[in-house]
Order: structure tokens, then sequence, then C-alpha cells
């Protein structure tokens, strides 16, 4: 069988699927099905300094080949995650878990970076800069280079663990985007995050989702995500990690030739709760028919040829 192990900022993971934050609870709730343990790792529900209901519902929309999300940081809040999800955590997951943070200001990311980078079981911090700035007259950290570069000086100042950051795909220039995050001390780029889109339901006239927008996921947006993991790869020298519809052991491929390290899988497990394991599943055959020996090895590959 074909070599399937990674490396990822100095962690080894012995394959690269990684469910996707916001697709996977806190694992425990998938550990009822499967060993979670198979997976490379995964990246837990997004966490903020203080506990947060989300937006108003409906917040879920199916589409044509995707589905539209408005959930809006649903989460416990920090102290909570610390003291009781990262226990529960820990009896069915025995690896490096990847930490997805988010925040309203760049303080906030720094505190929430702050009391989760101590604890043991956390290998990564996932910085989710989608967020909107409020101390910025509402712009979104990760549309802004300079504002983005800000949270990863905060992030990087109060932790010596690897930080990834999880990028807009709604920028005009992505590879700008990679590239002040590497300059101001990013050890990964996490890429990309949902595109913005809306559905209108036709009896009412009206948006579906009562946040009127949400984010775009699923198989639909696999093109646009590969074309921009592909630009990234280019445009910085630190490790790429792709997401955006993937739901094969094809895309996973696909992804990893375009410039990927390793992958995230989101909408695919709210589909089908066993989608993550599926697709590592059939990694082994996918590489055995393209004459694939180790998945290292083909990173970036397509730019080669």
């Amino acid at each position: 069988m074909g070599k399937l192990n990674v490396d990822l900022c100095g962690i080894m993971l012995e394959n690269p699927v990684i469910p996707a934050s916001g697709t996977f609870g806190y694992g425990y709730e998938f550990a009822q099905w499967y060993d979670i343990n198979r997976l490379g790792t995964f990246s837990f529900k997004g966490t903020t300094r203080e506990p947060r209901f989300g937006n108003p519902t409906p917040r879920i929309a199916e589409c044509p080949s995707g589905m539209l999300n408005a959930v809006g940081l649903q989460n416990p809040g920090v102290r909570a995650v610390i003291e009781e999800e990262l226990p529960r955590m820990s009896a069915c997951f025995h690896k490096p878990v990847m930490a997805n943070i988010s925040g309203f200001s760049v303080e906030e990311y720094r505190e929430v970076a702050e009391q989760l980078s101590p604890c043991p079981q956390i290998g990564w911090l996932e910085v989710n800069i989608s967020c909107p700035n409020v101390h910025g007259g509402g712009m979104a950290f990760g549309t802004d280079p300079k504002a983005a570069a800000e949270v990863v000086r905060a992030v990087r100042d109060v932790t010596e663990k690897p930080v990834i950051v999880k990028l807009s795909p709604n920028v005009t220039s992505i590879a700008e985007m990679a590239r002040a995050c590497e300059a101001a001390g990013a050890d990964a780029i996490s890429l990309i995050n949902t595109l913005l889109g809306m559905r209108i339901d036709l009896r009412r006239r009206a948006p579906i989702l009562a946040n009127t927008m949400g984010g775009f996921s699923g198989p639909a947006v696999f093109p646009v995500a590969l074309r921009m993991v592909w630009q990234v790869y280019d445009a910085v020298k630190i490790p790429v990690i792709g997401m955006g519809g993937i739901s094969t052991a094809e895309d996973v491929i696909e992804m990893m030739l375009a410039g990927a390290t390793a992958v995230e899988v989101g909408a695919a497990n709210l589909v089908n709760p066993y989608a993550s394991l599926e697709i590592l599943e059939a990694l082994p055959e996918v590489m055995e028919r393209y004459g694939i020996k180790s998945l290292e090895e083909i990173i970036g590959g397509a730019h080669r040829t």
C-alpha cells in the first residue's frame, strides 16, 4: 500500500484527511459511529472568547450540489471548550487536534489563542479571519491584507504552536492575502472558506435564510477552491491545506497535485457522517490506480509538468 502520511508544520499525520471546523463538532459526536483516530486529525468547532448562540433560524438552506449556512459561530466560548469539551474529546481522540479560533477584534483573537495554546491536546491553531471586524467599520479581516496580518501577528505573539490561517475566497487576490499572512508569521494557509450566497423562497418572496446571506459550500465550489489552492501554492513557501467541496478520494489527489499538503472535508460530513472515513478508505485504491507510491511526493506535482 502507498504511503499516506504527510508532515503538517512539523507534526506527522498518518493521512491527510481532516474534517473541517463546523462540520465535525468536537469529534465525540462522530466517535459513536467509527474510530475517529483513523483520521489525520480534525478541526473542532470555531471558538470565540464569549459564548455565542449564533444567528436566528432558519440558518441552513439546500442548494444544487451544495448548501448554504449562516450558523453564526455558535459555540460555548473558550473557557467552556477548555473545561468541558477538550476533556470529553480526549476520551475518544488521542492525536493532536486542530483548534479553530475566531474573533471580532484583534484582542479577542489574541485572548482565545493565548488560552487555548497551553492545552496539550492542541497541535495547531487554525485562525479563521472571515469574521466581521467590528472595530473597522464592519470590514472582514479576511478581505484586507493589513488587517489579516495584524491578527496573525497578534496570535503569533502568544503561541509557539503552528498557526494556520483560514482564508476567505471572497477577495480580489487570494495570493495577496496569503503572502500577507506568511509575512506576518503564519506557518500554513488553509483555504477556502465558504463563498457568499443566498436563496429566495418563491412562495414567501423573501430570503430563505434569516440572515439573508450565508456561506455556500459543497461539490459545486470545488473548482474555485482548487484554483485558489493552485494560486496560493505558487505565492507562498509555507504549507497549504485545501478545502472546498471535497467529497471523494479523487478530489484529495487533485487538491494535493494543485499544492495541498493536507485537505479538509466539510459539507460532505453533514450529508454523510461516514464521509471522511470513506474518503480515507478509498485513497489507497485511487493511489494504486494512478501509480502513486507516496502522497507527500505528489504535493504540487501538477505545477511541475
